[in-house]
């Protein structure tokens, strides 16, 4: 544990500083969110490139990665000045517009930015100072990444999700998580198969894909994370509202004549595994106590 004399002395001090941590947090996750498809999509150029040279492509000469180039409107592709790139504050300043060429700046920046801070503050409160929640916020953070790359791209990058599941093994194995390491291993098994077997009987009966192999690795490190027993619940509380806004989004696509019919399932599974690795045991005694009670 990390009980301090400061922290016990100053406690909604740390709380209010885990929650600007957050909204800081947040404005970097912004960045993986819009840069990590590109990097992957430069990746794939250059690998088609290197193995079939008789198909030639247009590979970008300047590569991206997460710390370059500095931040820039991605219309006028001015760089941002630091003033106008402080999280929620600078997106107000500006009326949600930029600075040099007035374009619209999507509300999602400092909507990701605020649910970082939120989660943070939530995650801290509920498991309070000590090295286990510094690791839960940052399988919050990882979660909020992909959850919006997944809507945004359909794709979940394995660079999120394989570091998520090994990082839960090792937090397992060293006794820093509360999840036993069986309980971890046989979570990210069954977890895996759990999806994969729905995604081979629906090719079966159908002959269409009905989620990616993205949903098997989220859900193996969700298991990883919370254990096999929280996956019935991690399942059903991720199908529920999945169906639930799926079922909005089909009829509003109808409304406007739109022929789209792919969800992204990671959302929904992002926000169930995070909701279980804090809930879960509340979860489960009020379902023992009102449902099977």
């Amino acid at each position: 544990m990390l009980n301090t004399e400061t922290i016990n002395e100053y406690p909604t001090l740390f709380l209010i500083l885990v929650t600007l941590f957050g909204i800081i947090i947040g404005s970097f996750l912004n960045v993986i969110i819009y840069r990590l498809p590109q990097m992957m999509h430069q990746n794939w150029l250059e690998d088609f490139a290197e193995t079939f040279p008789e198909y030639p492509i247009s590979v970008p000469d300047k590569k991206m990665n997460l710390s370059l180039p500095g931040s820039f409107c991605p219309i006028c592709k001015t760089k941002i000045k630091p003033i106008h790139n402080v999280p929620i504050l600078s997106w107000l300043y500006l009326k949600g517009h930029c600075a040099y060429c007035g374009t619209k700046i999507s509300i999602r920046y400092p909507l990701v930015e605020a649910l970082s801070g939120a989660i943070s503050y939530l995650t801290y409160s509920h498991f309070g100072p000590s090295a286990y929640t510094i690791f839960c916020l940052i399988f919050a953070y990882l979660l909020i990444s992909a959850a919006f790359i997944d809507a945004d791209t359909k794709l979940l990058p394995d660079s999120i999700t394989l570091p998520l599941l090994w990082l839960g093994l090792l937090l397992s194995l060293t006794g820093v998580s509360p999840v036993s390491l069986q309980d971890s291993v046989t979570g990210a098994i069954i977890g895996y198969l759990c999806l994969w077997s729905l995604y081979w009987l629906f090719k079966i009966f159908t002959g269409k894909e009905g989620m990616g192999y993205g949903d098997f690795k989220l859900l193996a490190a969700l298991g990883v994370w919370c254990g096999w027993q929280a996956l019935p619940i991690i399942v059903l509380l991720s199908s529920v509202s999945g169906s639930t806004l799926g079922i909005i989004q089909l009829w509003m696509n109808r409304h406007h004549k739109e022929q789209t019919t792919t969800f992204a399932f990671g959302p929904y599974l992002a926000l169930a595994g995070w909701f279980c690795l804090l809930w879960k045991d509340d979860i489960m005694q009020w379902y023992i106590f009102h449902i099977l009670g």
